[in-house]
């Protein structure tokens, strides 16, 4: 390979899957000297690029982190999923991130071929994406303080608003940060408390690294999603209803996955399906939805959801 441009390129590409390459490596898949490597190594370097270098026979050459970006090189499927996944960003709940997306997106867009982009405008124009405004975004800043007392097993300080408003300082020993739907939780050790908790990130105040370190943590169960996810079923009130379904058993199985419905088969054709949600609303919607398909008996219900039920019935009665 003679011309020193795409010689760099492709060197940095072999560099870029972060494993040791020897020197007799590098030069036999470049088609070069050992010494027209080195030589590549230091433009690379002039670039930005931090190179580690081992000498000796068994000597080589390996990427590392440096102290700033340098350019980077990527393939074609990585710079699809670069620009997807930038756009996807935008709808997220951190704060100044729109901003952020767009200049990145639009320095992208000047580098990307025809091809390439055709192909991303083919995924988005076929694809459709139910956004809301998140109620209350995070600042990046404290994500990043957060994720690196995680990192790091910093302790970390902040001020925190419940729900019901008050306002206290806390002293935790971070554990991993949770993100869900717009939200994001941190999983933490309350050293104060002496117990596991859940913190929104969204109602800390200026989270700092307190400088002190810890061992390693065990959470009681199997992984921070878990455990958050444990926490706002607690959290919710859920409501109940038990209904008999006529009909054919694998469409109510079916059903049954999307409502996340309890399933007994009774006999007879029937099958009993237990139903729960957060809302008296949605409870009364789901049972709607099901007698479109089956025939439905009420078993159990609370009182507000029979009401509603049937003023739908008597609503839909009066339809011409």
């Amino acid at each position: 390979m003679s011309d020193p441009t795409a010689r760099t390129l492709a060197l940095l590409a072999l560099l870029q899957t972060h494993r040791f390459w020897s020197g007799t490596e590098l030069a036999d898949r470049l088609g070069v000297s050992a010494r027209t490597v080195r030589r590549d190594v230091d433009r690379l370097r002039e670039l930005g690029y931090r190179v580690d270098a081992a000498p000796g026979v068994d000597g080589g050459y390996q990427l590392v982190a440096g102290t700033a970006v340098p350019p980077l090189l990527v393939d074609e499927d990585e710079a699809v999923a670069l620009t997807v996944g930038l756009r996807a960003a935008a709808g997220a709940s951190i704060e100044g991130i729109d901003e952020t997306t767009v200049r990145l997106l639009a320095k992208l867009d000047q580098v990307l071929p025809d091809r390439l982009r055709r192909r991303v405008e083919a995924l988005h124009s076929n694809v459709e994406v139910l956004r809301w405004t998140p109620q209350q975004t995070v600042s990046a800043t404290s994500l990043t303080v957060l994720a690196q007392g995680c990192r790091d097993r910093e302790e970390v300080r902040f001020g925190y608003t419940r729900k019901d408003g008050e306002e206290s300082s806390r002293l935790v020993r971070p554990y991993q940060l949770v993100s869900v739907g717009h939200r994001w939780y941190l999983v933490a050790w309350d050293c104060r408390r002496e117990d596991w908790r859940t913190f929104r990130v969204d109602r800390m105040v200026e989270p700092k690294l307190a400088g002190a370190r810890f061992g390693p943590l065990t959470l009681p169960v199997g992984s921070a999603a878990d455990f958050v996810a444990a926490g706002l079923r607690a959290a919710t009130e859920q409501h109940e209803a038990v209904v008999l379904l006529a009909g054919d058993p694998d469409e109510i199985e079916r059903l049954a996955h999307w409502f996340r419905g309890d399933l007994t088969p009774e006999g007879n054709g029937t099958t009993r399906m237990r139903l729960t949600a957060e809302s008296l609303e949605w409870l009364a919607g789901m049972i709607a939805i099901l007698s479109t398909s089956f025939a439905v008996t009420i078993v159990d219900a609370p009182d507000e959801v029979r009401a509603r039920l049937a003023d739908a019935a008597e609503r839909l009665g009066n339809l011409r």
